[in-house]
C-alpha cells in the first residue's frame, strides 16, 4: 500500500500557501496576479475590461492550484475567503479530481507556523 500524499493549501483571492505534508513542512507560495494596482489601471479603461481581466487572472490562479492539487489524496483547503470554495466548486466539476478527497475550513488570516501547526492537526486526525 502506498503512502497517502497530503497538501494543506491557505489561501485567499490574492495567494495561496501550498504545504506538502512531510517533515519539515515547506511552504510554496502562488500569487494571483489580480492585483489592487491591476485593477486601478484596468479600471482607467473601463469596468467591463477590468471585470473581464480579473476574471481571467483568478481562472489562471485557480488552474495552476489545480495543477498542483491533482498530485495529492486528501487536500485541505482553508482561509478567511470564499476563494477556497470557489476553488473547490472548480475541483468538483472536474471528474479528474474525484478520486481525490478535498476538504474545507474557515480560517483568520495565520502566521506560517499556524498554518503548519493546523495542518498538521488535521492530517494527524485524518
Amino acid at each position: 500500500m502506498t503512502k497517502t500524499k497530503n497538501l494543506g493549501i491557505w489561501m485567499d483571492h490574492a495567494s495561496a500557501h501550498v504545504m506538502e505534508i512531510a517533515d519539515p513542512i515547506v511552504t510554496n507560495i502562488v500569487v494571483s496576479e489580480s492585483t489592487h494596482e491591476e485593477k486601478e489601471k484596468t479600471l482607467q479603461k473601463g469596468e467591463s475590461m477590468m471585470h473581464n481581466k480579473e476574471q481571467q487572472q483568478q481562472g489562471e490562479y485557480y488552474k495552476s492550484l489545480c495543477e498542483t492539487i491533482k498530485n495529492y489524496d486528501d487536500v485541505l483547503l482553508f482561509g478567511p475567503t470564499d476563494a477556497k470554495v470557489e476553488l473547490l466548486n472548480i475541483l468538483k466539476a472536474d471528474l479528474s479530481f474525484s478520486k481525490i478527497k478535498i476538504e474545507i475550513r474557515q480560517t483568520d488570516k495565520m502566521t506560517e507556523n499556524q498554518e503548519h501547526a493546523f495542518v498538521r492537526e488535521y492530517f494527524s486526525k485524518n
